[in-house]
């Protein structure tokens, strides 16, 4: 899942952040050594070695993430997940791969590490990686994205896809399962963003429209109520044009029109959906009480959406906390996130959320079992401000996360 400004395609606990060559220092965090130069930081869970540090060793706290400074990166997408009994198994139903991430460079190559055994690394094999390497053949890429075990890149308005293929989530009209080097998604020629879920993918036209493949059996292709079923090429999405931005979870979609409004569709067990239902939708729906949106953010299986008054809103999955609103109910219709003020990226995995604020600071709320909060605790934290994972001045922009419990800040 990729963690942007209009999707976050979060799906682990991981987190990365990319800092400014100062000393770090919090009540919350403990003081950083000078560094020479700007870095990536990741933290949480690292079974896989998704926080690309070399190791396999969970962190408690923000390390750097091997080779990679944030002057030389572009966008970076944690995906794949973990639970307690380990990588690489069930969450909430659909299959995930073991945790890892993709990087894209500023000279528009791709770079991943991680858990492998799809070949969501894209390097020819389905060896775990520890720390970033090149992923085979890509250049000239413009997005990307990560999902359950699978990622995607955009090259001249082609999609490129790699990795697990169970579903058809590769778009590549065959069943070839693992993908371990990048293939051509079929008959798209004209994107300009992509989306990547637990078994789906997502692409967004260049002329506001959408297309979806693999896994349908949540209506998280938004093919209609009555198709419900897999797809291993893409099918344009009905009912919806106009769109903007979107952002992707881990069984839903939510999309940005381009006067502000909000269209989702797909998984609805935790109210993601936000239309005041627990019913799966195989067509887009309005998200109720939001309007004037600027970003969307989708994580494992909650939605939050920047108004343009600054305020956040959040709906979807609540019971570790997630949300931020100070409760453990599952919200099924927007509510306003109060003390999370000067947010510019969000991003979360199944039960923990991280955002990055104006001031350059990080702060994570939801459940902290794993130490993904990063603040060197293993105490959950209900709702933003009660945790500072970095603070003001550390130069982070964005946030990453995967499905379970590995967080990113650059």
């Amino acid at each position: 899942m990729r963690i942007r400004s209009f999707r976050t395609a979060g799906m682990a606990a991981a987190t990365a952040v990319l800092t400014a060559a100062t000393t770090l220092a919090a009540t919350s965090a403990p003081a950083r050594a000078l560094a020479p130069e700007p870095w990536v930081e990741a933290w949480g869970t690292n079974g896989s070695g998704q926080l690309g540090n070399g190791s396999t060793v969970a962190q408690q706290t923000p390390a750097p993430v091997l080779a990679l400074v944030r002057d030389g990166i572009r966008e970076l997408a944690g995906g794949g997940g973990e639970v307690a009994t380990g990588d690489g198994v069930q969450v909430d139903g659909p299959s995930l791969g073991r945790p890892f991430a993709v990087a894209l460079m500023e000279n528009g190559t791709v770079q991943a590490w991680g858990g492998n055994d799809k070949g969501q690394l894209g390097n020819g094999t389905t060896t775990d990686q520890g720390f970033p390497a090149m992923v085979a053949g890509l250049s000239g890429i413009s997005e990307i994205a990560a999902g359950g075990d699978h990622a995607l890149a955009v090259h001249g308005g082609r999609v490129m896809s790699w990795g697990g293929n169970g579903k058809g989530q590769l778009g590549a009209g065959a069943a070839t399962d693992p993908t371990k080097t990048p293939v051509v998604v079929q008959s798209l020629t004209r994107v300009k963003d992509v989306g990547a879920g637990c078994a789906f993918s997502v692409a967004l036209g260049q002329d506001g429209t959408l297309w979806s493949w693999g896994a349908g059996a949540k209506g998280q292709l938004g093919l209609g109520a009555a198709n419900l079923t897999d797809h291993n090429t893409p099918q344009q999405v009905k009912g919806v044009s106009d769109i903007a931005a979107i952002a992707v979870g881990c069984e839903h979609v939510l999309a940005l029109t381009s006067t502000g409004k909000v269209k989702a569709w797909g998984g609805n067990t935790n109210g993601q959906l936000g239309n005041n239902t627990t019913t799966d939708s195989g067509e887009p729906v309005d998200v109720q009480f939001v309007d004037a949106v600027t970003s969307l953010y989708a994580t494992a299986y909650g939605s939050f959406a920047t108004l343009s008054d600054g305020t956040v809103w959040a709906w979807g999955a609540n019971t570790k906390g997630q949300l931020g609103d100070g409760t453990l109910l599952n919200r099924t219709t927007p509510v306003p996130i109060e003390t999370l003020s000067g947010a510019v990226h969000i991003a979360g995995g199944s039960d923990h959320t991280v955002a990055a604020r104006d001031n350059g600071s990080v702060t994570a709320w939801g459940d902290n079992a794993k130490g993904q909060l990063g603040d060197g605790t293993t105490t959950s934290a209900p709702k933003p401000g009660t945790v500072t994972t970095l603070p003001p001045g550390s130069g982070v922009l964005k946030v990453a996360t995967t499905m379970g419990t590995s967080s990113f800040a650059y």
